[in-house]
């Protein structure tokens, strides 16, 4: 059978029939001078424009992947880094407590696991925002009289860095802008600045243990600002802000009907004698998206379970924001299922003197570090009161020998195979922080290496050096 079929051609002139044989006119170039024509296949008729053939390969990346910058991975890629052969390496560089093997999680999370496994209940897809029964298991856990949550204002996602992810979607359009904590974790500007958001630092002070300086914050607020993020305790600097300082916070929130993402995966993570109150149980009228998981308290970050927890008392949300997570988590298949099916366990059956064990820890390192530190000329560190990290501030003028941050800690590698993380990752130069998750017996050696070196290279106070050396 003849392949053909017929065009009709309304051009204001009258009416007239083209034949189209193997999908080419056969009369003229097409409609009105332009290239669309019918093409038949099989039988069927389908519009069709003709395009222009690619004369040469040219695929080239999303401007997405093109803003997509990581500062800790920029800085620290171009940094060389050759330890001393002579001297074993000593990262205090990372923060994931695993990776020195002295800090395993419980038995208990790992049986958790196992019956989760055995179970043969959790192979398949879970629904995208996790399965109902370990969101209310999450719920439960966090709940609490002034701040109550059911499992529908939980939202389970691939580690606290897609619930950071999907919150600041949800808030924020191209052009807008967020509020940052600086120092503070590089991801926050990482994900704002590839989605095409602006980024605006409000100070942390030093000389106040990290609190906001709460005026330099409120000034930076203008009509494209959609959300201030709060990260208590702080990565990377180990702070824990005050009830009442989180109050003052929420109220320079409210004055400008600000939502809060409040970055809360080391809120079980504080020092004995200091307490961490959640943003959303101190709030009365800000809407907070709190950002959590089983990371750093469960000591598991590979296992990428996270939890975005909706308090909304005063509906200033509604349905639209939390319609807007689902359809955001519904872009990939959600949590790790054989996980969620372990959740209610290890949040229940875990007992607390593996907590208490682990935060004992870290507190007794983060005093060895901040004892050691504190009398070498030249450095300042700030005790923590929570989390894994100390940040230490670096006196350069004593250590004429240096650029910057980046240059003194790229020398610290290479001649005492000490490696902390220039402080510049974090946008706040001349300091470094030291993660305090490494073995005692290491972190004394780090002290005294990071001791030699400053002492080396003073060129400042050397008879106040020598003297505090003793």
């Amino acid at each position: 059978m003849e392949n053909k079929s017929y065009l009709v051609q309304m051009n204001g002139n009258g009416v007239h029939n083209k034949s189209i044989e193997n999908g080419k006119s056969l009369s003229g170039n097409g409609v009105n001078g332009k290239d669309l024509h019918h093409v038949s296949v099989r039988g069927a008729l389908y519009p069709s424009k003709a395009k222009s053939r690619r004369q040469r390969w040219d695929v080239r990346p999303s401007e997405m992947a093109n803003n997509t910058l990581n500062p800790i991975r920029a800085i620290v890629d171009g940094m060389k880094l050759t330890p001393n052969p002579e001297k074993p390496m000593i990262a205090l560089s990372i923060g994931d407590p695993t990776v020195f093997g002295n800090l395993p999680t419980d038995g208990a999370v790992l049986q958790a696991m196992k019956d989760a496994i055995d179970s043969q209940k959790y192979n398949g897809y879970a629904p995208s925002v996790g399965y109902l029964k370990s969101r209310q298991a999450v719920a439960n856990f966090y709940s609490c009289p002034e701040a109550p949550l059911e499992a529908e204002d939980v939202i389970l996602t691939s580690g606290c860095s897609q619930a950071i992810d999907l919150a600041i979607s949800v808030l924020c359009n191209p052009g807008d802008n967020i509020l940052v904590p600086c120092p503070g974790f590089s991801l926050y500007k990482t994900l704002a600045v590839s989605m095409g958001i602006d980024v605006k630092l409000y100070n942390l002070l030093p000389e106040k243990s990290w609190e906001v300086d709460l005026l330099q914050m409120e000034s930076l607020i203008d009509e494209r600002t959609s959300c201030m993020i709060v990260t208590n305790p702080s990565n990377p600097c180990g702070s824990v802000f005050s009830k009442e300082h989180l109050q003052k916070i929420i109220k320079v929130a409210s004055r400008h009907c600000l939502p809060i993402l409040a970055d809360e995966i080391y809120s079980d993570m504080v020092f004995p004698g200091c307490s961490c109150s959640s943003m959303a149980s101190l709030s009365s009228d800000v809407p907070i998206l709190s950002c959590g998981g089983l990371a750093k308290r469960w000591l598991v970050p590979g296992w990428r379970m996270g939890w975005i927890l909706i308090h909304d008392r005063n509906d200033v949300f509604g349905s639209k924001i939390r319609q807007g997570l689902v359809k955001l988590s519904q872009r990939i298949l959600g949590a790790c299922s054989i996980i969620q099916g372990a959740l209610d366990s290890i949040l229940n059956n875990t007992p607390p003197s593996f907590y208490s064990k682990t935060i004992s820890f870290l507190k007794t390192n983060s005093e060895i570090c901040f004892n050691e530190l504190s009398t070498v000329p030249g450095l300042n560190p700030v005790m923590p009161s929570g989390a894994m990290y100390l940040m230490v501030g670096i006196d350069m003028d004593r250590f004429p020998d240096f650029k910057n941050d980046v240059d003194f800690t790229e020398r610290l590698v290479t001649e005492q195979s000490v490696f902390c993380l220039p402080a510049s990752a974090f946008e706040y130069p001349n300091y470094f922080r030291i993660v305090v998750t490494v073995p005692e017996e290491m972190m004394v050696e780090a002290c005294s290496r990071i001791r030699e070196f400053c002492k080396r290279h003073n060129r400042a106070g050397s008879t106040e050096s020598t003297d505090l050396d003793h």
